[in-house]
């Protein structure tokens, strides 16, 4: 094997940090991975720093034994590498490096108020998960740490910083923190102006540098080298693309970066991202965002999907150890997702709200996972696991809507990726039915964010004098890509239909929910 010719990706996603190892045909052929979970901390969706710098050692060293494991060699070297993260949040730094509170991550939603009256002031969307909002709710707070801000990033902003002491980022994860102009490929001018009269801050002093798809984000320093992989195994000196966020990533992954193309990626948290050929209006529901390369793109962004699918089947495992049939829980998980399929294309009567944690979209601050049913519904197991899978999505076809209804836009194919499609033709069948128009599924779409940053890593050191992204992925990556298309069946729709009727005129009683429990 030549190290010399393969690209890492890593990526710190919500339950998982990943790695995956592709060789020059773009194959994956090693991977390693770490399982976390965010804590509520003090009203604070948060990791430790600690669990970071833990978890990301472990998944190295996961990836190392697999490589050692297959080829018998050391993971000496690669040809370039990258790390992603989940996106947006809040991680402020003074001066000398210090951490100067707790990351907050893209789940929380305690900047209400900052998020609305940046919207207002830039005539831009501002979500209340991107790292301007948390930063301006800060400064609204009065919090102590304000005023020693000397560097204000996010997740994989920070890694990138540890491996090559680079303050930039990827323009994909640049759009999580602050609007982009694409035609400037650079943070918006008008509105950082606007900010600075507003708070007397200029961002750029505080902000990572941008940087497009294809430029170099530096090489991996010899402290950074330690800080990956503390066996001194790995050698310094590799060139390191721009760090990106998990939605530019996933768009990588599913080839899904030329305007009129999209993905949806459904794992702990869901979201779709359009890549536009117009401007849109102001939408709450609807973020502004970039690709990896720069284009604009529309993203529908839910904080909640798989989470309450995976306690609902954890009680069901633990029911089966009780009476002596313990499950594999992979297998358990297929078995329930197939059986959703068996169930009533409206889900019966029965209905399920999956918030852990407040839902943008429907503008809701606070989660209460709810189930309920009336009296006559079909109360059956198929019925029951097609309302849980039905809920993940429902927050998403909300905002979908008004995508492809609102703003006409246009959508010439759409990808899944992400644990919600693990299962063959389940999530992907029901996510057609959502959306109205057939979903693929690419053979490597298992392999999702970090697959996504090891191809940006590849195209940084391979590209042609003036290669596009696009042309790059259509061309080199995904010419002779295996891949599934389904497409759901008019019962199915009209079921999805009526279970979303139900569901938006039940959003009262979630609502009373977060406030008497």
């Amino acid at each position: 094997m030549n190290l010399s010719q393969t690209a890492l990706g890593i990526e710190l996603g919500s339950t998982r940090i990943k790695a995956v190892l592709i060789d020059e045909n773009h194959i994956p052929v090693a991977s390693g991975s770490f399982e976390w979970e965010n804590q509520y901390d003090n009203g604070v969706w948060t990791y430790p720093m600690s669990l970071v710098h833990e978890g990301l050692r472990a998944c190295f060293a996961d990836l190392s034994a697999d490589v050692r494991k297959k080829y018998g060699v050391p993971l000496t070297t690669v040809g370039a590498l990258g790390v992603s993260a989940m996106m947006h949040g809040y991680l402020p730094f003074d001066k000398n490096g210090k951490q100067l509170a707790e990351f907050r991550t893209w789940r929380n939603t305690i900047t209400g108020e900052a998020a609305e009256k940046l919207t207002k002031l830039f005539g831009f969307n501002i979500p209340q998960r991107w790292s301007i909002a948390h930063y301006y709710q800060a400064i609204l707070n009065g919090e102590a740490h304000v005023p020693e801000i000397a560097f204000l990033t996010t997740l994989a902003g920070y890694i990138h910083w540890q491996l090559t002491g680079e303050k930039v980022m990827g323009i994909g994860e640049a759009s999580g923190m602050f609007p982009i102009d694409s035609a400037a490929l650079d943070y918006d001018q008008g509105m950082i102006d606007k900010f600075r009269n507003l708070t007397g801050v200029d961002l750029r002093t505080i902000l990572p540098r941008v940087l497009p798809a294809g430029a170099s984000g530096g090489t991996l320093a010899e402290a950074g080298a330690r800080f990956l992989d503390p066996s001194g195994t790995l050698q310094p000196g590799i060139p390191v693309a721009p760090c990106e966020g998990d939605a530019g990533t996933g768009m990588v992954a599913t080839n899904a970066v030329r305007p009129r193309t999209g993905n949806v990626s459904a794992g702990t948290s869901d979201f779709a991202m359009i890549v536009t050929e117009h401007p849109l209006a102001v939408h709450r529901e609807i973020d502004m965002v970039t690709t990896p390369d720069g284009d604009p793109v529309a993203m529908v962004h839910c904080n909640n999907c798989t989470s309450d699918i995976n306690a609902w089947v954890g009680l069901l495992s633990e029911f089966a150890e009780m009476i002596g049939a313990p499950q594999n829980r992979g297998e358990l998980f297929t078995r329930l997702f197939n059986k959703a399929l068996e169930g009533d294309p409206d889900c019966g009567g029965l209905l399920s709200f999956n918030y852990f944690s407040g839902e943008g979209v429907t503008d809701l601050d606070e989660g209460r996972p709810v189930f309920a049913r009336t009296p006559d519904a079909s109360f059956t197991l198929a019925n029951f696991m097609r309302t849980h899978l039905l809920s993940a999505l429902a927050t998403l076809k909300i905002g979908l809507d008004i995508l492809t209804g609102t703003e006409h836009v246009a959508i010439d194919r759409l990808n899944g990726h992400g644990g919600f499609f693990k299962t063959p033709g389940v999530g992907q069948r029901l996510l057609s039915a959502a959306v109205g128009a057939p979903v693929t599924v690419m053979e490597t779409a298992g392999e999702g964010g970090p697959y996504g940053m090891a191809l940006l890593a590849a195209y940084m050191i391979r590209k042609a004098e003036g290669e596009s992204l696009e042309d790059y992925l259509d061309n080199k990556v995904f010419a002779d890509a295996k891949s599934v298309t389904l497409s759901a069946d008019a019962a199915d729709i009209e079921g999805f239909s009526a279970f979303l009727d139900r569901y938006k005129n039940a959003l009262p009683m979630e609502k009373c929910a977060t406030e008497v429990l």
